[in-house]
């Protein structure tokens, strides 16, 4: 590389990158980014503090406009952009920013909208009281000064502080490699904990056995934090205890951690139907309202957040307030915790406790920025002790002179009136008088008023006074406990006049977020799968109850080619276990799956919530309460296979499903279902054809086992359905063209498992095979989903009883080249069975469309009921 003057200079150019970035970086950290451990002041705060101070624009001084303040600063000691300088400036004034404000600000100067300030050339500012103190002494030689840019003046390297601002006001900064981000506190508690780190000082590591000093530091560590019971932020606020107070813990004593805040909330009743509205008064600190308000609303409109009927933005100078109106039906503690689960009313504040110490940034603990604070008071009180002793003395030695003066008037008179000049005449006095040139000097300038009697006392008035100052400071500079007693009455000083109640409150007990089980709600709802796999949720009253043979409602928009098989109606807390086809199950939360508000939406796919193999498909469904009850699991085959399972099998299932059952090649798993001791286990085909036998004829067998028979089979009949009936069970049966009926458990006599069975529904050309069998109570209600997504909810008290050989009535009537799909039923209460299994769906090959339902007007009634004669099946064979 040639340079201007000729020579030549070989550089790497890695050693020179190297070189460039270090320097960049160094100058960002040490002169823009981080503040320092002392006045806890970046850079341009200070200057611009210096430039007010030098203004004269003190708490009682008039304001100046921000522009000539801004102005001072850039051309004497910020040689940078305007616009770095007014936003510094416009924090240290914003009451939201600084928990105890450096600035007075008059004119716009933002908000918590994130609201930009006025333009400087608008606004006004002078320094407030409490900055005063960061200045307090600075004239008095207590802080080193140091050229500015341009040589040109003098700015101070850190403020005299009185207080001690890191930990009060706090800081933040991105350097480069680094960041800094301390809270703000309360300055009544830190003063505090000043002081009691003053009376109960850190032992010295000399000497002492390593064991005693962590000991030591531990047990002053405790007692700090007894003292500061955590950041106190200018928005107010709480901090969550338990596993919060812990993070905190390590905050203060590792110098990193967490603060997890959440803004103050209360529920309110608004005394019509029942209303209730959520009153937010004060959000975490450095949180945009506004932004809060358009999440609250926007999540309301996507109804991720149940309950919420209209967000209002009430603030006004009085104070923060956001009203959320909740309606008549919404728990307002659920939505209360979701609003802190999804958006920043609760939100996590990192604590870096990183600051300058003697030029170098350094992670400090809060007993170590505490000690730091300490020790630089100790030099500025120090320094200036030696500043006033110096002045007191100087003084003290031009009054003596005054005295010697007055002392002998005559002949000072005679001397001065003998002199050619006033040099002939200090010449005079000092070599007649013995005194120094400034006590000669001193006297040439007393003005003949000092002559009078009056003067002369005061001057001896002054000289005691000047003696007393300079025994008082020579006896503290040779004590250091009394530098620290200096120390703690200006601490105690701070404390009366500037402190003040805690804004931000501090839970003592564990402040957690609620868990997606908690915060759920318990709701009935009706889940739909269907055989291409896609699944959805709608409230249970989605679908108005109809009389039988009505024609439906219309479901969801589909593909010709899918079908709803499945249909459960089940509690958002009920855990659902998915068979395939291939034996496998998989399990979900109900609340998992996505709420689907729009009547025509085919809902998601399942493969995103469960993931299921491309080459299986779900063909049975359950709804458990409960995996680890005292119960077992009955599984059963299309073709007539069946075992049981103890339930806790299935109590810890792996994300990617495990095998439920072992089957054939051909074979298919199509029912599962809870049953404890003592039950019955009833097979039901598509022909027609039932068994009934005590579930104590299957014996437990493992997880991973094949089954036994269970019902002899035709050769073009199929099982459709497996059951465990309760005492006075009926059983529903519903055929392909949408007759339904009703019969007595009763009506069935105990078989052996493996025979052919006995007849249970009559199956004609004009009512179609069975596509669903299930037992019930008999007062329940029935949602009935056919192929062209039709669905009709009706009770069963409508249907009524008949025997084995009927074929039933019309439950839904039904248009041309359409077919039953899928039935579930619903209790008419609130009372579930803690392992029911809400509903069954036929095989794969029947129907064609998924259902969704919504509420509509109420279908015809076709009051036609048809029986047929009794016909006996075959006996059971052994």
């Amino acid at each position: 590389m040639v340079s201007e003057a000729g020579t030549i200079r070989p550089v790497r150019i890695e050693d020179e990158l190297r070189s460039s970035y270090i320097d960049y970086a160094m100058s960002v950290i040490v002169s823009r980014a981080l503040p320092d451990v002392r006045d806890g002041l970046k850079p341009v705060q200070r200057r611009i503090l210096y430039a007010m101070d030098e203004l004269s624009l003190r708490p009682t001084n008039p304001s100046k406009k921000s522009a000539r303040i801004v102005g001072d600063v850039l051309g004497r000691y910020h040689p940078h952009g305007d616009a770095p300088v007014y936003d510094a400036m416009v924090r240290m004034a914003q009451s939201f920013s600084l928990r105890y404000p450096l600035i007075i600000g008059q004119g716009n100067f933002g908000s918590l909208d994130n609201d930009p300030p006025a333009a400087m050339r608008y606004t006004e500012a002078k320094l407030a009281p409490i900055a005063e103190e960061l200045l307090a002494n600075i004239d008095q030689d207590t802080v080193d000064f140091a050229p500015n840019f341009d040589d040109s003046m003098r700015e101070p390297r850190v403020l005299p502080a009185r207080l001690p601002n890191l930990l009060v006001n706090g800081a933040s900064g991105i350097a480069v490699g680094m960041a800094t981000s301390i809270p703000p506190h309360n300055l009544r508690e830190i003063c505090d904990a000043t002081i009691h780190l003053i009376d109960h000082p850190e032992p010295s590591g000399d000497g002492i056995p390593k064991a005693m000093l962590q000991e030591a530091q531990d047990s002053l560590d405790n007692a700090l934090l007894e003292i500061v019971k955590g950041p106190d932020f200018p928005t107010g606020g709480v901090i969550l205890g338990g596993i919060g107070r812990e993070a905190l813990r390590d905050a203060y004593t590792t110098g990193r951690g967490r603060v997890v805040v959440r803004g103050q909330a209360e529920i309110q009743s608004l005394g019509r139907g029942g209303r209730q509205q959520i009153i937010i008064t004060e959000i975490p600190y450095q949180v945009n309202k506004a932004t809060l308000v358009e999440k609250i609303a926007q999540l309301a409109r996507d109804r991720k957040i149940e309950g919420i009927s209209d967000v209002r933005d009430e603030s006004d100078r009085s104070g923060l307030r956001v009203v959320v109106e909740l309606r008549g039906s919404a728990d307002a503690e659920f939505v209360l915790s979701n609003l802190y689960e999804h958006t920043a009313l609760q939100s996590a504040f990192p604590v870096n406790m990183l600051a300058l110490v003697d030029g170098q940034p350094k992670v400090l603990t809060l007993r170590e920025v505490l000690q730091h604070y300490i020790n630089f008071r100790v030099q500025v009180i120090t320094r200036r002790a030696t500043y006033d002793l110096k002045k007191a003395r100087e003084r003290a030695h031009i009054v003596e002179g005054l005295r010697v003066a007055l002392n002998r008037l005559d002949e000072v008179i005679h001397l001065i009136r003998q002199a050619a000049d006033a040099e002939e005449a200090r010449e005079a006095l000092m070599t007649q008088l013995m005194l120094s040139r400034e006590q000669s000097q001193a006297i040439l300038d007393m003005q003949l008023r000092r002559l009078t009697a009056l003067d002369r006392r005061r001057l001896e008035t002054e000289y005691a006074e000047l003696q007393a100052t300079i025994a008082k400071l020579e006896t503290l500079l040779g004590d250091p406990q009394k530098v620290l007693a200096e120390v703690k009455r200006e601490t105690r000083e701070h404390t009366k006049r500037f402190g003040d109640d805690r804004r931000t409150e501090v839970l003592e007990e564990e402040g957690r977020r609620l868990t997606r089980a908690e915060r759920e709600p318990h709701v009935d709802v009706v889940l739909t799968l269907s055989r291409n796999g896609y699944i959805k949720r709608v409230p249970v009253n989605t679908y108005r109850l109809q009389h039988r043979g009505g024609k439906g409602v219309t479901g969801m928009t589909t593909r010709e080619d899918d079908v709803v098989p499945h249909m459960l109606v089940v509690d958002t807390h009920d855990t659902i276990l998915f068979f395939t086809d291939r034996g496998r199950v998989f399990a979900m939360p109900c609340y998992n799956t996505p709420r689907d508000a729009s009547r025509t939406s085919r809902g998601t796919p399942i493969v995103n919530l469960v993931p299921i193999p491309k080459t299986e498909r779900v063909t049975a469904m359950i709804a458990v309460s409960d995996l680890n009850q005292d119960a077992s699991l009955v599984l059963a085959t299309r073709l007539g296979e069946i075992k049981r399972v103890p339930l806790v099998r299935f109590a810890n299932i792996r994300s990617n499903g495990i095998i439920a059952m072992d089957l054939e090649p051909h074979d298919e798993l199509i029912a599962a279902r809870p049953a404890g001791e003592g039950t019955h286990v009833m097979v039901v085909t598509s022909h027609g054809m039932s068994v009934r036998f005590p579930v104590s004829d299957l014996r437990m067998r493992s997880r991973t086992a094949g089954g036994v028979r269970a019902i002899r089979l035709k050769d073009d009949d199929h099982v459709i359905a497996m059951d465990v009936p309760a005492p006075e069970a009926r059983l529903l049966a519903v055929s392909q063209r949408g007759f339904g009926k009703l019969t007595r458990i009763e009506s069935f006599r105990h078989q052996k498992r493996g025979g052919s069975g006995i007849i249970a529904f009559k199956v004609v050309d004009r009512t179609g095979p069975l596509v669903a069998a299930k037992m019930v109570k008999g007062n329940e209600e029935v949602v009935v989903a056919s192929a062209k997504t039709m669905v009709n909810r009706t009770s069963l008290s409508e249907v009524g009883e008949m025997g084995r050989y009927a074929r039933g009535v019309w439950i839904m009537r039904l248009g041309k080249d359409d077919h039953i799909t899928s039935v579930a039923t619903l209790a008419p209460s609130s009372d579930h069975d803690p392992a029911r299994m809400a509903g069954y769906g036929p095989g794969p090959s029947n129907g064609t469309g998924p259902v969704e339902a919504i509420a509509t007007p109420t279908g015809e009634e076709s009051p036609e009921e048809e029986t047929a004669g009794e016909e006996e099946g075959e006996e059971p064979q052994e």
